[in-house]
């Protein structure tokens, strides 16, 4: 009779404590629920149209960009050519995914811009479904302020990748260039190029030497092809036309 007590006790203290180990499971339960609600898997976009993308995303709890356009014989105009992140990735709600849009295949054609004044050719390249790129001025140049001295894509280049067009103004002597427009130093002496690079403060990387061998004297009807002149350069990178600065590295690759 006198250990009733003691033993009524012992039960509501293990049942409270059950009751304690129950909330406490139920929830990291909840927690865990919570936290994996957050969480969804990235679709695989690519092939959709932007609109269709967008609502898949939007019932995912998720925002779509579009960050770039480009030109595609492959993926139609209005559909999607790639994503970041890939299909899979696992990300929290209201994540930004960042698309490219395709323009589907080139349909215009680029016009040439040299010699134009800098806003004349704004407005020419707008006309023509095309936009303007990286603006570049070079100055010491015998050419009107303002006049364009070069552009890139070139007029009338097909399988451009984006619908827009660098160019390079004539800007006055006293002011500094803000880039350049890469030229083409194939055939060039290797040191002239780092030389002429570096004048206007271009670094280049150590010059990659290939070994050439001597081409074999033709016989009958064949062009003789004419011999490599050693360190003359086979291949660089920036391509010509392309758009360098201060920051830019030039690779080149001359014949040993």
């Amino acid at each position: 009779m006198n250990g009733q007590p003691i033993v009524n006790f012992f039960r509501v203290v293990s049942l409270v404590l059950v009751l304690l180990v129950v909330a406490l499971l139920a929830a990291i339960v909840t927690m865990r629920f919570a936290i994996h609600g957050a969480e969804v898997q990235v679709p695989a976009f690519k092939s959709m149209t932007v609109a269709e993308a967008r609502s898949q995303a939007a019932g995912l709890g998720l925002t779509l960009d579009v960050d770039n356009r480009y030109y595609s014989a492959d993926v139609a105009a209005g559909h999607i050519l790639s994503q970041s992140p890939a299909p899979g990735t696992v990300v929290r709600r209201e994540w930004q995914v960042r698309i490219s849009e395709s323009l589907g295949p080139q349909k215009v054609d680029v016009p040439n811009m040299v010699g134009l004044d800098a806003r004349a050719a704004e407005l020419q390249l707008r006309r023509a479904g095309l936009e303007v790129g990286a603006v570049d001025s070079l100055p010491g140049t015998t050419a009107t302020m303002g006049t364009v001295l070069a552009q890139d894509p070139p007029a009338h280049t097909q399988g451009i990748a984006q619908p827009s067009v660098n160019l390079l103004i004539a800007a006055p002597s006293d002011d500094p260039p803000n880039g350049y427009v890469m030229p083409d130093m194939t055939g060039w002496l290797a040191s002239s190029a780092v030389a002429t690079l570096a004048k206007v403060g271009i670094k280049t990387a150590p010059i990659h030497w290939v070994e050439i061998g001597v081409a074999p004297i033709s016989t009958g009807s064949q062009t003789p092809i004419p011999p490599v002149k050693p360190g003359a350069i086979l291949t660089q990178s920036p391509q010509a036309g392309a758009h360098i600065d201060q920051s830019t590295r030039v690779t080149l690759t001359a014949a040993r």
